[in-house]
């Protein structure tokens, strides 16, 4: 099928209140007409998605963002000609035409550009913003593949496009916006706090930035991510023990002689990002019965603090080595 009669596929099954899965530079995402309230509620279902948390709106243009937001701060301003099209979103105060199934009843929305040129055009053709979270099931690990979505949907009747792997492979990062010179940033992503500063600093503006957790940011719930099977993070620079393996066993109820499959991030924070989400399936997918990754203390600053962060929210419990 070419691209052109798949595009148009998407694009009709979207106008008529559907839902698809589209590609974009972070993550897959399920894809709906901000208009069409039948779409957006299928989001909820298919991803058996709890109402209370919010769903970002995707836009291909910057003119297209009237239709989504009735402030757009000086910042914003600054952030979006610096990381648009790319892999940041905005809380801003949202347009009284907006679904509060798109807010969770908040008066905020989170708005971003993704840089797939699939995702941009689709949005262009249907001359509407699009509402999409990550295209998995509500709390577990995220896609980077069409292979990923079509294995957590199997049996759903989904439209998918097959934009190939995800170039980031981590969903974007979130802020909002305080005073006028205040920012908070609510889920770490590839555009870093240090990324901000220096953006704001070229137009001559000093930021503070602060790290928040607000429900005015999707996946800010306290177990999210999660792969098929437990997940833990073994602290500490001797690693995983014999000791930790019986506690773990202990712990998730499995026999003494279950076998944990270690998840081990690239040396390059960039590899480890695009890389995670697809690993942490395969590792599930090895026949073991736990995962298990080694927190390294080098592994801080930057973009580190972005799969930290996706790591302890997909991790069912940490330890410590003490040896």
């Amino acid at each position: 099928m070419s691209q052109e009669h798949s595009l148009k596929q998407a694009k009709d099954i979207l106008m008529n209140g559907g839902v698809i899965a589209m590609p974009t530079e972070t993550v897959y995402g399920i894809a709906a007409s901000i208009q069409n309230q039948k779409g957006l509620r299928e989001i909820f279902s298919i991803k058996e998605r709890p109402f209370f948390d919010p769903l970002i709106v995707h836009i291909a243009d910057l003119e297209q963002k009237d239709q989504v937001v009735r402030e757009w701060p000086v910042l914003a301003g600054i952030f979006a000609n610096a990381f648009w099209p790319g892999p940041l979103t905005m809380v801003l105060a949202k347009s009284a035409s907006i679904s509060s199934l798109i807010t969770s009843g908040l008066d905020t929305v989170g708005l971003r550009m993704p840089k797939h040129p699939i995702a941009q055009r689709l949005i262009r053709e249907c001359g509407v913003p699009l509402a999409a979270p990550s295209a998995n099931k509500f709390g577990k690990t995220s896609p980077t593949s069409a292979d990923h979505v079509r294995k957590s949907f199997r049996g759903e009747n989904l439209y998918i496009l097959d934009g190939g792997p995800s170039e980031l492979g981590l969903e974007s990062t979130v802020i909002a916006f305080g005073g006028e010179k205040e920012i908070s940033i609510l889920r770490p992503g590839a555009i870093t706090k240090e990324m901000l500063v220096d953006a704001a600093k070229e137009k001559n503006i000093i930021i503070s930035v602060e790290r928040k957790e607000s429900s005015a940011s999707p996946g800010h719930t306290e177990h999210h991510y999660m792969p098929a099977i437990p997940l833990v993070i073994v602290k500490g620079d001797g690693g995983i023990t014999e000791k930790i393996r019986e506690e773990i066993c202990q712990d998730f109820c499995l026999s003494r002689e279950a076998r944990g499959q270690e998840l081990r991030l690239n040396e390059n924070p960039k590899v480890a990002a695009r890389e995670l989400y697809a690993h942490l399936r395969d590792c599930a997918d090895l026949g073991a019965e736990y995962i298990y990754v080694k927190r390294i203390s080098l592994q801080e600053g930057g973009l580190w603090d972005a799969i930290w962060d996706r790591l302890g929210r997909a991790a069912s419990k940490s330890y410590r080595n003490l040896d």
